[in-house]
């Protein structure tokens, strides 16, 4: 939480450092100012200020539009409550970038709704499992009783399909393996993917890095996180029909909200493919299973990844537009994790 302390003449006197972090301001250069400082245009602000006031409670005011002095521009909720504090009368800011709320409620919706449709998925797996061992079996047995050499065509045709479904419900119904966790340089699991993608896609895919090399290790599962950058990046080739440019970047995350928790320092990896982008329709349901916009996709590789990123108490976050897609993925970065 942001918050931000004023005498009654709204002179600043206090200044948290989650305030420092949003607002892109040191504490040092706006205490002893006034709002106006930090705030040249904050009639909206000034408005709640006096609300509460008027009012002698608390006073909320959502979306509310703030643009400081570096021309720096924020949307965010404030509430303002009249306080005292060490003697001093004045007003108690406290502010909430919306950003953040809407990312927090759309990943916890859409922890909900994977859960949901992993239940849902694993129950119809199962179903749909059981009879095709049957179905495999009866055109075995078919094809020894044929005369005619040529019909075995269309038993042959019963059974790939049937292993092909096998397969599928096979990877549905896959227990979920906790994560080993041991120090990993994040680069290696990149430069890793890069390899093999480049390898999958060697005529038309291009992938330039863009590394933070300070970055220290992280505690995850190697393979797991190895395989969950795969299906990001993998996804972005086929795409684009294994022909564009794809952009690796890695940055240092702070103040980062993952699986409830505030985390001073994370990991941030992302993928940006310069492709038609995710359809509209598609963007709020892109990581839930059997959803693909790509013909003959699975839907099961983005919701793979992000089920391994869980694991890691991580998120991954999609931007995309056409032209421009950027999947995010953010990881913890814990004391003692270098």
């Amino acid at each position: 939480m942001a918050v931000v302390y004023l005498r009654r003449d709204l002179t600043i006197v206090y200044a948290n450092p989650a305030a420092e972090n949003l607002f892109k301001i040191s504490a040092r250069n706006v205490l002893g100012h006034r709002l106006p400082h930090l705030f040249p245009n904050d009639s909206p602000l000034t408005a709640a200020i006096h609300q509460a006031e008027k009012r002698n409670c608390s006073y909320l005011q959502h979306e509310l539009s703030l643009t400081t002095a570096a021309q720096d521009r924020f949307e965010v909720s404030c509430t303002v409550t009249r306080v005292e504090i060490d003697g001093i009368d004045g007003y108690l800011l406290e502010f909430t970038e919306l950003h953040q709320q809407q990312r927090l409620a759309r990943e916890e919706r859409l922890h909900e709704q994977t859960e949901a449709s992993r239940w849902l998925i694993r129950n119809l797996a199962h179903e749909i499992k059981n009879p095709l061992g049957g179905l495999r079996g009866a055109a075995q047995l078919l094809e020894r009783e044929l005369e005619r050499a040529e019909l075995t065509e269309y038993t042959q045709v019963i059974m790939k399909e049937a292993d092909r479904l096998q397969t599928l419900m096979d990877r549905l119904l896959t227990p979920q393996r906790m994560p080993h966790l041991a120090p990993l340089n994040i680069h290696e699991a990149v430069e890793r993917v890069r390899s093999l993608v480049l390898a999958e896609f060697p005529a038309g895919i291009r992938i330039s890095r863009e590394y933070d090399v300070s970055l220290p290790a992280i505690e995850a599962d190697r393979e797991q996180i190895i395989q969950a950058l795969l299906n990001i990046v993998r996804n972005a080739a086929q795409a684009m029909k294994g022909n564009g440019d794809i952009v690796l970047r890695t940055r240092v995350a702070r103040q980062v909200t993952l699986a409830r928790r505030l985390n001073p320092l994370g990991v941030s990896i992302q993928v940006i493919d310069n492709g038609p982008g995710v359809p509209h329709e598609l963007r709020d349901k892109i990581f839930f299973p059997l959803v693909s916009g790509r013909e003959g996709g699975t839907g099961l590789g983005l919701t793979l990844a992000q089920n391994l990123i869980s694991q890691h108490q991580g998120a991954i976050e999609l931007e995309s537009e056409a032209g421009r897609t950027c999947f995010t993925i953010v990881l913890p970065l814990h004391p003692g994790g270098a």
